[in-house]
């Protein structure tokens, strides 16, 4: 018997199964797509940090590094990655190969997991909270937006941060549209600003 046959399958979180059972019918029926392979998926959830402005002659200093890496894979539970500029960039001071941002790519269960954690506990501790913008869709139906600080996950203890720094998540959906997307996750509780009557 081959090791995936034996492997136990992964328990799915609540958020996951209720975008399965009751937000899936509910963009069935709205939008009337019949095909099951048709309905919208989300993907990943990329979170990356930009660290160009902290380099000291082209180079990241070892505690900014260490400060974003970490954040980052205390929030995602995996281990995040620096990335390199690909060009020179003159107006940014960034020179091509210089390291320009660190990132982490979510799918499967840490990425539900991350969804539900945001909806629940990280967003609402937004300092004058008063909803997310229901327009950072692009034409594919992703939705991104950003944090000025890691203190709003609960998991980061800042007595013991050295630098504070933002961070830009992007939810990259399949099979979606900015409608579809926004029905979506209005539907899995997403806070999204009210519309002032």
């Amino acid at each position: 018997m081959s090791p995936a046959a034996t492997a136990p399958a992964t328990k799915k979180t609540a958020l996951q199964e209720k975008f399965e059972n009751e937000v899936l019918p509910k963009v069935r029926e709205k939008f009337g797509i019949t095909n099951p392979m048709a309905l919208p998926r989300i993907e990943k959830v990329v979170i990356n940090t930009g660290v160009g402005k902290q380099l000291e002659n082209n180079k990241l200093k070892p505690e900014v590094r260490d400060t974003v890496l970490s954040t980052l894979s205390t929030i995602s539970g995996q281990k995040a990655v620096l990335l390199t500029a690909k060009k020179s960039v003159a107006n940014f001071k960034v020179r091509e190969g210089a390291t320009s941002a660190a990132m982490v790519t979510l799918r499967r269960e840490r990425m539900w997991s991350l969804l539900s954690r945001l909806i629940h506990l990280a967003i609402p501790r937004v300092k004058d909270f008063r909803g997310l913008k229901d327009t950072s869709f692009d034409r594919q139906g992703n939705y991104s937006f950003g944090f000025s600080e890691q203190a709003v996950f609960p998991e980061i203890d800042m007595g013991k941060v050295n630098f504070s720094h933002g961070m830009h998540i992007n939810i990259s959906f399949r099979n979606s549209t900015p409608e579809i997307s926004r029905f979506v996750l209005a539907e899995l509780g997403w806070p999204f600003k009210r519309e002032e009557s």
